[in-house]
């Protein structure tokens, strides 16, 4: 009996981890898909490279249009994107680099070294 025993146990923990991570992982995939299905015009999202934006089309079942800064529309795989973001995520990163102010001040900046290499001694004066 314990001969007959011991390779079911064996079985029983290698299938154990297998059946519990498929079931994690389709849990996953199915919150992907819910995710995608419910994006809407105005959503701000973050994309898997990382690129925030705001929902501008989802006109396409494949595509969706992101408008990464005012006038740029990019378009991108529904799948691109990882996660809805709340509107305050994009605002605290914009006040971290706080107010640009205009530079009215101009450095000058030297002129760049003249290549010497082949020219002739009098050239070189010049």
């Amino acid at each position: 009996m314990n001969s007959a025993l011991l390779p079911l146990l064996l079985v029983a923990v290698l299938a154990i981890p297998l059946i519990l991570g498929s079931r994690k992982q389709k849990k996953m995939v199915a919150e992907q898909q819910a995710l995608q299905n419910s994006l809407q015009v105005g959503d701000r999202v973050m994309t898997t490279s990382g690129l925030y934006g705001t929902v501008s089309d989802i006109s396409d079942d494949a595509t969706i249009g992101i408008e990464i800064a005012p006038g740029y529309e990019t378009t991108w795989l529904r799948q691109a994107v990882r996660e809805k973001v709340g509107p305050d995520v994009l605002d605290d990163e914009d006040e971290v680099g706080g107010e640009h102010e205009a530079i009215d001040e101009v450095t000058e900046v030297e002129a760049p070294a003249k290549d010497t290499a082949d020219a002739t001694p009098e050239q070189r004066k010049n």
